[in-house]
């Protein structure tokens, strides 16, 4: 089976991006851009989202913000299909499909699901949280996507991607590739507040760093962010956290800091100020060009338009490839 390689990923749009989401996902998003000889696939996956409670008066700002953080941070409309998620209704047709294939008991076993489910009152888990894999298999299986880029904690779904790719082919003729995890590289940052957690967007907003917040804001969350003390003196993780993040956007400072770490005589407070500084100039271009997109939001909607157009060509053939094999008039 000759398939095109192709690069499928997303983001929810629970709210703006933060520095964690940038450095685990989206800048290995615009790498891949130009590194790999594929076709790249990005979307808002807004259908994802609304498996959590969120407020739909604030659903499309959250919407539009993360279009302008995917723009802003270097995905380029001229080499990617960037589009939401919903406007690309063969997901969702391709997810129920898919459904009559996935088993049970696999999907009763994932752990974001038990995860989750320990989380919330009972009556809070809803079936779309259950199916939550199944519709991200969907999501890289309507694109036949050979290249997925994910975290650790998102393998057993892809697993689950590959093992609906192969029930299909195996029911229905072969139809999909099996798509290859594409491990994120790069540094995995840890919330300011707890670091033992990475960070996230569903944490107090003191625990994240927007990619478009204010120098004075920067400085006052670093400035409350945790920086225990390991055992036996050793750097805990709340510093090793913020040396990590220095690491990726000013290595230049590391080794001295690392040095006063290892002799006991770090100054928290200096690590602080010097990586908010850091912090400030890195984001600074990030900020100028996030603010120029936002006023021009007519600009912003017709692009994520023409990366739907671009999408949904290829998810809409997908589709009709695979209700004939199954059968439907």
């Amino acid at each position: 089976m000759k398939t095109t390689p192709r690069v499928l990923s997303g983001i929810q749009p629970t709210g703006k991006l933060h520095l964690g989401n940038y450095l685990g996902a989206l800048k290995n998003w615009v790498a891949m851009q130009d590194e790999f000889p594929h076709e790249c696939y990005y979307c808002i996956v807004d259908l994802h989202a609304v498996t959590a409670p969120y407020k739909p008066e604030q659903f499309k700002q959250n919407v539009f913000d993360t279009a302008l953080d995917f723009l802003a941070a270097g995905l380029n409309p001229e080499k990617s299909a960037i589009f939401i998620q919903s406007h690309v209704t063969e997901h969702v047709e391709l997810m129920w499909l898919l459904n009559t294939l996935a088993p049970l008991g696999l999907l009763e076993r994932m752990t974001q699901f038990k995860d989750k489910k320990k989380q919330r009152q009972a009556e809070a888990v809803n079936a779309g949280l259950f199916n939550y894999p199944v519709l991200m298999a969907a999501d890289i299986l309507i694109y036949k996507a050979t290249a997925v880029p994910v975290g650790d904690d998102q393998l057993q779904h892809l697993e689950l991607t590959r093992e609906l790719a192969r029930k299909f082919n195996h029911a229905f003729g072969e139809t999909f590739p099996e798509p290859e995890a594409r491990l994120t590289k790069g540094a995995r940052i840890m919330s300011l507040t707890n670091p033992d957690n990475k960070m996230s967007k569903s944490d107090v907003e003191k625990s994240y760093v927007t990619l478009d917040e204010e120098p004075d804001r920067i400085k006052s969350k670093l400035k409350k962010a945790v920086t225990d003390t390991g055992a036996a003196g050793e750097t805990g993780p709340g510093a090793r956290n913020l040396l990590t993040i220095l690491g990726v956007i000013h290595p230049a400072s590391v080794p001295d800091f690392e040095k006063q770490a290892k002799q006991g005589t770090i100054r928290y407070s200096d690590l602080k100020t010097h990586l908010a500084e850091k912090l400030a100039e890195y984001l600074g271009p990030f900020r100028a060009r996030r603010a120029e997109l936002a006023s021009k939001p007519k600009e912003v909607w017709d692009l994520l338009d023409t990366g739907k157009e671009k999408a949904a060509k290829i998810a809409q053939a997908t589709l009709v490839e695979v209700k004939e094999k199954m059968g439907f008039v």
